[in-house]
């Protein structure tokens, strides 16, 4: 049984939208309330040794196949366990030391239009042109907006933290568009394993570097809840609904998540935190959200007018 594209109708699709959207909106919460019990990237590392021990005996049981073959494979599972596993999570669980997760998620929301322009300029097909060159300076402007640390008061350390998660979703988002051509029939469960497990090792190479030491971890009933949740639900279940639909749908479409995900995070942070989301980070989130239209107007439009069959929201 290959579990290589397994969401495959329209009414799969939004559910599969919906949910990660919730899982991973939801993760900002869980990786700022664990921050205050685990070093930032052993917390990553631990999260994702576990999981891609889970998935990589998932892939085991349910695959034809669990181990890459040839250069396209193994290289896929190097760009997803560096860029999308290491990077990304690695920056972001460190950026969160200095902003809250819903404002790093309003950040992160910026990987769509990130991927549509890595998309345009690396992609066969792609183009880039002043709209669209002119939709990735409104996403930029809308980051501008939110790390002004005038216009929104935040300090040196916020700063710092809004650069962090940028630059994680810099990383996610290029490795999102640098797997694109790499996948084969490999099954997606055996990639996500692979990425997880290698992506774990490099952050405990941070770590190390870094002085990280498992005796910091303090060790109580919120910190087990937190690695739990980011360990099974939104680590295990998001990654493969997230790799399942960047087979099916590619990556610019489907970082439309990236626009449910702060707002899930933003109501997240106020239920179990007591944190509201400053005026600077929605403006910001607007900008970003007007680039992104800009850059994928013609898929947008594309979509207003599909009906039914999922096969039509291919490119």
């Amino acid at each position: 049984m290959s579990l290589r594209s397994p969401i495959s109708s329209s009414e799969s699709i939004v559910g599969a939208f919906l949910l990660l959207a919730t899982l991973w909106g939801t993760s900002f919460v869980a990786i700022e309330a664990g921050l205050h019990y685990f070093p930032p990237l052993l917390f990553a590392g631990v999260r994702y040794a576990v999981a891609g021990a889970v998935v990589l005996g998932f892939a085991v049981l349910v695959s034809d196949r669990f181990v890459p073959r040839g250069r396209d494979e193994w290289l896929g599972v190097a760009v997803a366990g560096t860029f999308v596993i290491a990077a990304y999570h690695g920056l972001l669980y460190v950026g969160e030391l200095y902003v809250s997760g819903a404002v790093a998620a309003v950040i992160v929301s910026l990987s769509p239009v990130l991927t549509a322009t890595f998309a345009a300029a690396l992609l066969p097909g792609e183009r880039l042109g002043p709209v669209e060159v002119g939709g990735f300076a409104l996403g930029i402007l809308g980051v501008v907006v939110i790390a002004d640390p005038v216009a929104s008061g935040f300090g040196g350390s916020a700063l710092l933290g809004v650069a962090l998660a940028f630059a994680g979703a810099v990383a996610f988002s290029l490795g999102a568009v640098l797997l694109r051509p790499l996948r084969t029939d490999l099954p997606v469960a055996a990639l996500q394993g692979w990425a997880m497990v290698l992506g774990a090792g490099q952050l405990f190479v941070g770590a190390g570097l870094l002085g990280e030491s498992p005796g910091a971890i303090v060790w109580n009933a919120t910190a087990v809840a937190s690695l739990t949740y980011l360990t099974l639900l939104s680590g295990v279940v998001a990654f493969l609904i997230y790799f399942a639909l960047l087979d099916t749908v590619g990556p610019a479409q489907l970082h439309l998540v990236g626009y449910a995900e702060p707002v899930v995070a933003a109501v997240g942070s106020w239920a179990l935190l007591g944190q509201l989301i400053e005026a600077e980070a929605v403006l910001g989130f607007v900008a970003i959200l007007a680039g992104f239209l800009a850059l994928e107007r013609h898929e947008i439009a594309a979509y207003v007018g599909v009906s039914g069959d999922a096969d039509s929201l291919l490119r």
